[in-house]
């Protein structure tokens, strides 16, 4: 009878998974951020140009966000027009559609992590 003796490394593994799941993070909200630019009504491009994506890597969370006086406005606003492509809710629907790709994402970085 062969036997074989096995290490669990945890810490190892849980630090791993948590990096991976950051960069995950990271890059999911970069890849919302560049679907939503593409989306954000434009008239001089500042709407577009003060949006972020930012990680807290303590709470495993990320955030995409535009910071004009405006922002909200335009993607509340149902009733405004825009130029061909760009529309309210501009933040929204990019979030709601690339729920899948999303967490693709951070699967993939969190597997890479582990190898």
């Amino acid at each position: 009878m062969t036997r074989a003796r096995l290490t669990w490394n945890g810490d190892a593994v849980l630090r791993g998974t948590r990096a991976g799941a950051a960069r995950g993070l990271r890059l999911a909200a970069e890849h919302v951020l560049q679907v939503s630019r593409a989306r954000v009504p434009i008239e001089e491009a500042v709407l577009e140009r003060s949006g972020t994506a930012t990680v807290d890597e303590d709470e495993l969370r990320a955030a995409v966000a535009y910071d004009t006086p405006y922002a909200v406005r335009q993607h509340e606003e149902m009733a405004y027009r825009h130029d061909a492509g760009r529309t309210a809710k501009y933040l929204e629907q990019p979030m709601a559609e690339e729920a899948d790709t999303v967490g693709e994402i951070i699967a993939a970085e969190m597997r890479r992590a582990l190898r």
